[in-house]
């Protein structure tokens, strides 16, 4: 079949639509080409889309608590069980602390005790072995007729010994040779000092024994031996007796009572016996019967009355063997 051909078509053909749509043009190209006053094509900002506040959400109810299985009256009776037995070991443990109270500070008290003790025993070990206290210094006081270096000599293996290790039995055997030593006292100065207080012994008199005389303390000790009568001391006799004798204890005891004036002018005493003391005093050779050495303060201040009232140069002889009645009685 032939198709026709010619500009001429008819109107209702060309007024049909066609089967297919033309497409629109985008809107986004069609804004992002518009045109200025230069004819330009202008691209243009895409808005920004406004935020919207989020909406709260609504609070959850509490879910409601399930509530369990009630325990059974076993489990009960085991918990309680439980806890008395935690009540009664609190409770045991409380009366065991409260009885055994005393023991814990008996105890305490002994160990600070031991402790002391230890800490005593530390310091005591140090202060005996401890070179730092041990003798370096002798220092002698109280001597007279003694020279203190020979007691310094004497005393002289003890040094570089700690003080608390002195050994005063061979101090003691040292100083024994020194007759005229009657006692002595030690005192120890740490940290290395050793002091030795001397006594010496004091002349109570002198006794001529063959031909030698001897000065000698009131025990009858030595203290020096001369040819020549010693002066300023009393001539003792005692009839060829020793000093061990009564009669010389007799003599040295009258002597000691008498007051120190007064038994500085004794120039002699003489006595058989115990019991018939006299002596002679200086300037006229007035004699003085004495007695027994019983009762010799009072015949002591018997005869210094009787010497108040008697004429020094007048020779005589005092007697105060009774110490209630004196007399003088002129030669």
């Amino acid at each position: 079949m032939k198709r026709p051909e010619g500009f001429d078509k008819p109107v209702a053909e060309s007024a049909a639509p066609s089967a297919k749509p033309r497409r629109k043009p985008s809107t986004s190209v069609a804004g992002a080409l518009k045109s200025d006053n230069s004819g330009a094509p202008k691209p243009t900002r895409k808005p920004t889309p406004k935020q919207t506040p989020k909406k709260p959400r609504p609070e959850r109810a509490p879910r409601p608590k399930v509530r369990g299985r009630e325990p059974s009256p076993d489990a009960l009776a085991r918990k309680q069980l439980r806890q008395a037995a935690r009540a009664r070991k609190r409770a045991e443990r409380a009366e065991l602390r409260r009885f055994t109270r005393r023991a814990r500070t008996r105890k305490f008290v002994l160990l600070s005790v031991a402790g002391l003790v230890a800490l005593l025993l530390a310091l005591i070990a140090v202060a005996v072995f401890s070179p730092i206290l041990a003798l370096r210094t002798v220092v002698i006081d109280g001597t007279d007729r003694i020279d203190p270096a020979e007691i310094q000599a004497a005393v002289e293996t003890q040094r570089g010994t700690p003080l608390a290790l002195l050994n005063f039995d061979a101090i003691t055997e040292e100083l024994s040779v020194f007759p005229l030593i009657r006692s002595y006292v030690t005192e120890i100065v740490p940290p290395d000092t050793l002091l030795v207080h001397i006594v010496e012994r004091e002349p109570i008199g002198s006794v001529k024994i063959d031909g030698v005389f001897r000065l000698v303390d009131p025990a009858g000790i030595t203290i020096q031996e001369s040819a020549e009568r010693i002066d300023g001391v009393p001539l003792i006799s005692v009839g060829g007796a020793d000093t061990a004798s009564p009669a010389f204890v007799a003599v040295t005891g009258v002597l000691l009572s008498l007051p120190s004036d007064l038994r500085a002018q004794v120039t002699s005493a003489s006595a058989t016996t115990k019991d018939d003391v006299s002596f002679v005093l200086a300037g006229v050779g007035q004699r003085v019967v004495w007695g027994s050495a019983s009762d010799s303060a009072k015949k002591a201040a018997l005869l210094a009355s009787l010497i108040s009232i008697t004429d020094a140069g007048r020779a005589g002889e005092f007697d105060v063997s009774a110490p209630s009645n004196g007399i003088f009685r002129p030669s």
